[in-house]
């Protein structure tokens, strides 16, 4: 079995290996700033590096290239194992966190989700806060996706691996010749953007560390902040307008902004059709909300009603999960529907969670070409996707997604709501954390954590962050009988 897997355990071992040398980064910050978590971090990097140089070691002479089933395993092994480590720091420094607890903020991170068991946010060592939101940066574009560019350095081809852990329902599409200079092309926008988003937040008010921690949040579309409060932590609305644009940004397929910054020229903004269903539904929605709240008397004016509501749009919409307001004393269809944004709005190739907006699109396309055929059984209809006819193979993979995303929602607020957890509770917590939303309503409202769960609860939550992050699809093949017959 071990040599059947080989290239999988090398390849992973580097990956914690690397994850223990990133660790150093929180490790040196601590011992700068003297804020007392420098021993956790001392031992979680021992643990770390130690780990992946044993099993990368341990199967060094096996090496050979890895096929695509193999992928599979590596990339639910990446994302299962990491936070394991990730989580290290949390539990050592932090006494009264359980290991559950601190599986879950690991998880959280690195899926960039934003469900938190924390609170006192604002009495936590900074480098503490720092990890949580690197992590952050570091899930956000894609563990896997850095992993490919360092691939070939190792004498393994990436190009599976990137199929199984890219989101977005047309994975063949390369944007340059070579996979590995895709993976590098993508990094160097995402480090752009990052360096943007931090410097235009502490030009409108927050403190430099700030600033830089909750770029990391804003462009993984995480959602973990230093303060309690959030972003209400401000109360400014210049910052909450770099928030909305730069959320915006990570929103959008990466692969559009790459292309921007190799061909100089914003062409690519105008030809990505996905993006402008994506600003457009949001821009809708952000007014129609806005329209049924004002009359309720919310807030005091309608302007007032529409900051609130077009940034909540835009964050959990986006997958970010930043909150500058309690949102859930609006009434429940406005809850509802902001929740709901962050099951499909997001572009396939963004940080974002959630089914991503072509799939939304094609699937409407597609039931108007079923309501087309039921009045005209001879005719001839195409769903397309701009000029692009959408070919059948890809329309019935949507179809199967779709239908496992329904039922692994159904099935895992069915398991929440049978250990006495109301349905709003369940149910919100659920979509909040398979989309990779964070905040969900209820217990799990976004002034509230998740550490009202038990351990179990947790446990479901957790799974269902890793499903969604994965597309569901990545993990639940590896639980196949055939994955692991030869």
């Amino acid at each position: 079995m071990i040599k059947r897997f080989a290239p999988v355990l090398f390849v992973l071992g580097i990956l914690i290996l690397g994850f223990g040398f990133l660790m150093l980064v929180p490790l040196s910050l601590s011992w700068l700033s003297a804020d007392g978590a420098h021993g956790a971090y001392d031992e979680a990097v021992l643990i770390t590096i130690a780990s992946g140089a044993l099993l990368s070691l341990s199967v060094r002479r096996q090496k050979r290239e890895m096929r695509v089933r193999e992928s599979f395993l590596l990339v639910a092994l990446i994302w299962s194992l990491l936070p394991a480590f990730g989580a290290l720091p949390l539990y050592l420094h932090i006494k009264e966190l359980s290991w559950t607890d601190a599986y879950f903020e690991a998880v959280s991170g690195l899926t960039a989700t934003g469900a938190t068991v924390l609170s006192g946010l604002d009495r936590l060592p900074l480098s503490i806060n720092f990890w949580r939101t690197f992590m952050h940066w570091i899930g956000g574009l894609g563990v896997v996706v850095l992993a490919v560019a360092i691939l070939p350095m190792l004498g393994f081809g990436g190009r599976g691996m990137l199929k199984a852990e890219t989101p977005g329902p047309m994975k063949d599409a390369k944007i340059t010749p070579r996979i590995t200079e895709t993976a590098k092309g993508l990094w160097v926008v995402y480090v752009i953007l990052t360096i943007t988003c931090g410097v235009s937040l502490y030009q409108v008010g927050m403190e430099p560390w700030d600033a830089l921690m909750h770029a990391f949040s804003i462009m993984g579309l995480g959602g973990f902040s230093t303060k309690d409060a959030s972003l209400g932590h401000f109360d400014s609305l210049d910052i909450e307008l770099v928030v909305i644009f730069f959320a915006l940004l990570a929103g959008i397929n990466f692969s559009t902004h790459f292309l921007v910054l190799s061909q100089r020229s914003l062409r690519a903004y105008r030809s990505d059709i996905e993006a402008h269903y994506f600003l457009g539904f949001l821009a809708l929605s952000s007014l129609a909300l806005a329209l049924y709240l004002w009359p309720d008397d919310v807030y005091e004016d309608f302007l007032t009603t529409f900051r609130y509501v077009a940034f909540h749009s835009v964050s959990l919409a986006t997958s970010l999960g930043f909150a500058t307001t309690d949102y859930a004393q609006w009434p429940l269809f406005a809850q509802l529907w902001i929740l709901f944004l962050g099951s499909f709005v997001a572009c396939s190739g963004s940080a974002g969670g959630g089914i991503k907006m072509i799939r939304a699109v094609v699937l409407y396309k597609q039931v108007s070409r079923e309501l087309m055929r039921a009045m005209h059984p001879r005719g001839l209809q195409n769903v397309r996707f701009g000029a692009t006819v959408v070919p059948d193979p890809v329309l019935h993979s949507i179809l199967g997604f779709m239908f496992i995303y329904v039922v692994t929602i159904v099935t895992l607020t069915l398991l929440l709501i049978a250990t006495r957890l109301d349905v709003i509770t369940a149910f919100s917590a659920v979509v909040a954390c398979i989309n990779n939303t964070g905040p969900g309503l209820n217990l799990v409202g976004p002034s509230t954590t998740y550490a009202v769960l038990t351990d179990f609860q947790t446990w479901v939550c957790t799974w269902a962050m890793l499903l969604g992050r994965l597309e569901i699809f990545t993990l639940l093949v590896i639980l196949m009988p055939a994955f692991w017959r030869r």
